[in-house]
């Protein structure tokens, strides 16, 4: 009987021992990190009223939509996020013309032009977290993938602001509903400049329950020698589950190398409305200044864009949006082919996102 109980707490301290060991090994052996896979695919139609036979005028000044009564591929995008501990990397690509348009400087670059973001970051504290590679810019309301805007078609202000930056950022948490970021970049939307001077990045930010605003900044020179230097205010409120407002104003003043200085700028409201959580509308309504003909304009424009948002399910967001553009000076085209003040387009798309 002392022989049986011997020979068994023999092998219990051999398991036990085992046992052990497999547990200083998992111990040991380092966790694995997080990987998000995100994507989407859109298309669109549209429709320009002053159905102008001609192929070159499509009575289109903002970025994404510059067809007229055509069937188009917006953007097919996959992005991978990584997280492991303190670090982290993204990788976001995308084929179509919005993906071509947002780098437009890459247009010889071959692939470079299906990078829409590429980054790593370091996040030595939960306050402090360093950035280097490329990112969409901080500066606006509206952002470059279509789901995430009420509106299908671009404002002004985002077509003729930064799309993108290049460089080093640091973004600090300063206590529970303020934040800060620095940092240095590339000339605007320029992934490669050898030589050139950098530009400077700002943002302090006050994010709260049902309140969030942003104040921007981006300055320094451009790969011509031109100085440029922009600030932008944007911000949301949640009124309730139903309504919502949000707000984009922006300033840049820009001196072209050994030419006189001037600016342009804009304003725009958008409200949301949502009776379901299938159903929404959003009312866009922006005035957008070049009287000092910095972009090319040469006058003022109004647009007001009416667009729903139909959500059959919750991957899926189909928008049809009636817009119309209204200028002080005469830059549009009618169908008879006499200048026009004014231009109304309606447009239809569809998202499919994951």
């Amino acid at each position: 009987m002392l022989r049986k109980f011997l020979t068994l707490a023999i092998l219990l301290a051999h398991f036990s021992n085992a046992f052990s060991q497999d547990s200083t090994v998992a111990a040991t052996e380092p966790e694995k990190g997080e990987l998000k896979i995100s994507g989407f695919v859109d298309a669109y139609y549209r429709f320009n009223f002053a159905n102008i036979k001609d192929n070159k005028i499509t009575n289109n000044y903002t970025s994404f939509t510059n067809s007229q009564s055509s069937f188009e591929l917006g953007m097919a995008s996959l992005k991978a996020d990584y997280t492991y501990g303190k670090i982290s990397a993204t990788v976001d690509i995308g084929f179509g013309s919005r993906a071509r348009e947002f780098s437009y400087v890459e247009a010889e670059g071959g692939i470079l032009q299906a990078i829409k973001q590429a980054y790593v970051s370091y996040s030595p504290t939960d306050k402090v977290k360093f950035t280097m590679g490329k990112w969409g810019t901080h500066v606006g309301y509206e952002l470059l993938d279509p789901q995430l805007n009420r509106n299908y078609s671009m404002s002004y202000m985002f077509s003729y602001g930064p799309f993108s930056h290049t460089g080093l950022k640091a973004d600090f948490g300063l206590g529970d509903h303020f934040g800060l970021m620095v940092g240095v970049a590339n000339p605007t939307d320029f992934l490669s400049a050898s030589f050139k001077k950098k530009n400077v990045l700002a943002q302090f930010s006050a994010t709260f329950d049902k309140f969030s605003a942003y104040l921007n900044y981006v300055g320094g020179k451009d790969t011509s020698n031109g100085t440029g230097n922009q600030v932008g205010l944007t911000m949301m409120a949640k009124v309730s589950d139903k309504f919502s407002l949000g707000y984009d104003g922006t300033i840049k003043s820009y001196k072209p190398d050994g030419a006189d200085a001037g600016s342009w700028w804009g304003s725009a409201l958008y409200v949301n409305v949502d009776p379901t959580d299938k159903f929404g509308l959003t009312l866009r309504g922006e005035y957008f200044n070049d009287k000092k003909d910095i972009i090319g304009f040469n006058t003022s424009l109004i647009q007001t864009t009416l667009s729903l948002n139909i959500k059959p399910h919750e991957h899926i967001l189909i928008i049809p949006e009636f817009r119309l553009d209204s200028a002080k000076d005469p830059i549009f085209t009618r169908k008879d082919g006499a200048a026009s003040k004014s231009t109304g387009t309606f447009l239809l798309a569809a998202i499919v996102y994951f």
